[in-house]
């Protein structure tokens, strides 16, 4: 990173990933990166934080300490942290200051580079229009239809489905777009950043994919700065390459609880259940920047962890209130084996409108919610009398609403090697087909196991014929 107008400074004090750095004259603007000349086996690079003095400012590390001593000379660059942009950052696995971790070759010294911290684009240059974007995924594209170049969130417990589900809309980006997709790794395991990468790489869609992991051994500053360096890269492909961008985020949990831990190192007084008191304007920051300008969109899909399942966390609630598109996973229906595991009746999504996908869409979406949501309200009945006590209505609502789920759950392109079963994607207009089918009673008398883990209805036709 050039030095240009370079101060000097000298550490005071070291506590974990907290540095004291003191300048004998201008303290550096907060959010700017200090570098640190020292003999250790990594490059040390801080972010200002806080001037507690007139002399002293107090830095956030991005990489470990350990070894750190008082009186190492620190660079003031005066410059927020740049990291590289554009097509050369394709096909790469960087970390949150933008230096390659996969093996490969560094960057040129002419590499375009772009600072992290930035405004919303204005109101003037935002798109207004709103296209439904399709991910051949039937729950999703019928009941909670994402919005290209919007936000929507998977809100799931753990071991409920979430980076798989990442995973597939990534690849369904890739095969139907054609697009760039972004994907930061935000606090998650290092086996699971291996994975991806090798994953990409055996499907050959990484040359139009960029990798940004701060993964969990990582100091929390990294961790906490790792969106805002994968927004970087994808607003530079928005405004100067005018390309849609997929921005994938797995998990925006830990962004909010890295957060957190910084703010509990900065010596600030915690908030409700122990949150940092800027967690509503750090997510704010966050998802505003997340925006569609004329001529290229960034669309948005992020993993959020739920803490023991409580909707009501405020870290959860925070990030809900930023999203067109809610996607809630259920440990129930994981349970049971349905997957993907969307509870159709707690997600939600502001694009099921008659304006937007149009009325017969909105009409058979809304009775599958009512036939599943009726189907719900019975199960106490059911588990304790059995289904020969309801009226003939209710019996028939129950068969196919238990169809339904079925009809909703398909096997995925990314658990293949697992399962064995060749993954599925569904257009809207097969997916609309299926369901109109169902409601209709043309597969009353098929067996339920015909419908469960298939693609389209025909499928499903195939599987019954054989059967019989």
């Amino acid at each position: 990173m050039p030095l240009a107008q370079a101060s000097l400074g000298l550490v005071s004090a070291v506590r974990g990933p907290v540095v004291d750095v003191v300048f004998p004259e201008t303290l550096p603007p907060i959010e700017t990166v200090l570098e640190v000349e020292w003999d250790g086996d990594h490059p040390l690079t801080l972010e200002v934080h806080g001037h507690l003095d007139e002399r002293t400012v107090r830095a956030i590390a991005f990489q470990s300490t350990s070894g750190l001593a008082r009186g190492v000379r620190v660079n003031a660059t005066l410059a927020p942290l740049m990291v590289p942009v554009g097509e050369a950052v394709l096909g790469r696995l960087l970390d949150v200051t933008g230096t390659p971790r996969d093996g490969g070759e560094p960057f040129p010294e002419d590499t375009q580079r772009h600072p992290i911290h930035g405004a919303p684009p204005a109101f003037d240059r935002a798109e207004t229009g709103v296209s439904v974007f399709e991910t051949g995924i039937k729950v999703i594209d019928l009941l909670l239809p994402l919005s290209r170049g919007g936000k929507a969130a998977m809100f799931g417990g753990a071991g409920v489905g979430k980076t798989v589900l990442v995973m597939e809309l990534i690849h369904a980006m890739v095969e139907k777009y054609q697009g760039i997709s972004i994907f930061a790794g935000v606090g998650e395991r290092s086996r699971e950043g291996h994975e991806m990468l090798s994953d990409m790489t055996a499907s050959g869609v990484i040359a139009r994919t960029a990798l940004i992991y701060g993964q969990m051994n990582e100091p929390p500053g990294a961790r906490w700065r790792v969106p805002l360096t994968a927004l970087a890269i994808a607003e530079d492909f928005r405004d100067r390459s005018h390309r849609n961008v997929l921005l994938m985020m797995d998990n925006v949990f830990r962004f909010v609880q890295a957060g957190g831990e910084v703010s509990g190192l900065l010596g600030r007084l915690p908030s409700r259940v122990g949150y940092q008191p800027t967690l509503a304007s750090e997510v704010a920051a966050l998802e505003e920047r997340i925006a569609s300008v004329a001529g290229a969109a960034v669309t948005a899909i992020q993993a959020v962890y739920v803490p023991a399942d409580d909707f009501t966390d405020p870290a959860v609630t925070a990030l809900s209130a930023h999203m067109d598109s809610s996607i809630v996973l259920s440990r129930s229906l994981a349970a049971e084996g349905f997957y993907p595991a969307v509870d159709p009746l707690e997600s939600s999504s502001l694009l099921l409108d008659p304006d937007v996908v149009g009325t017969e869409h909105y009409e058979i979406a809304n009775q599958v919610r009512a036939v599943l949501a009726r189907f719900r309200d019975l199960q106490d009945i059911i588990s304790l009398l059995g289904t020969e006590e309801l009226s003939a209505a209710d019996r028939k609502t129950v068969a196919r609403a238990r169809r339904l789920k079925r009809f909703l759950t398909q096997p995925f392109a990314v658990t293949e090697g697992f399962t064995g079963t060749p993954g599925r994607s569904v257009s809207r207009e097969e997916t609309l087909a299926g369901c109109k089918a169902i409601l209709a009673g043309e597969t009353d008398d098929w067996a339920e196991s015909s419908l469960y883990m298939i693609g389209t209805l025909e499928e499903a036709r195939d599987k019954e014929k054989a059967a019989a």
